[in-house]
C-alpha cells in the first residue's frame, strides 16, 4: 500500500486541520466582541496582566493559523500556537485542567487538541505542500 505512505499530505492535512479549526476559534472571538477583545483584556486586567496582551489574540488565533494553512514559517506558526494555548491554560483554564465535559471526555479537549497538533507541526514541519517548505 504505497499509496498510503505520504508523510507530505499528513503533514497538509495536520496543518490545515489546525489552522482552519483555530482560524474560526478565533474569527469567533474577535466577531463577537466587534475585534476590540475588550472582554478577554478586563480578564487579563482583573489577574493583574495588561489588557494590551490580550491582542496577542489576533497572533496565535488569526495570523499563526494563516500561515499554517499556506505552508508560511509552519514550525514558528505551530510554536506560536503552543505558547498562546499554554497561555490560555494558565490564564484562563487552570480550573478545568482535570474537569471532565458534559459527554465524558476531557474538559479541555479542545484546547488539548491546539496544543498537541502544534506541538506536532512544530517538529514535522510543514512538508512538500506549502509555500516555504520547512
Amino acid at each position: 500500500m504505497q499509496f498510503l505512505e505520504n508523510d507530505d499530505l499528513g503533514k497538509l492535512i495536520l496543518r490545515l486541520t489546525l489552522g482552519v479549526l483555530l482560524l474560526f476559534h478565533g474569527l469567533s472571538k474577535l466577531l463577537g466582541d466587534g475585534g476590540t477583545l475588550s472582554w478577554i483584556a478586563q480578564q487579563l486586567e482583573g489577574m493583574g496582566i495588561p489588557g494590551v496582551v490580550a491582542y496577542g489574540v489576533y497572533i496565535g488565533e488569526i495570523i499563526a493559523p494563516i500561515m499554517l494553512v499556506l505552508g508560511y514559517q509552519s514550525r514558528v506558526a505551530g510554536l506560536i500556537v503552543v505558547g498562546n494555548m499554554l497561555f490560555a491554560f494558565a490564564v484562563a483554564h487552570m480550573g478545568q485542567l482535570i474537569s471532565l465535559s458534559p459527554s465524558g471526555g476531557w474538559g479541555l479537549e479542545l484546547q488539548g487538541f491546539y496544543l498537541a497538533t502544534g506541538l506536532a507541526v512544530v517538529f514535522l514541519g510543514s512538508g512538500r505542500f506549502a509555500v516555504q517548505e520547512d
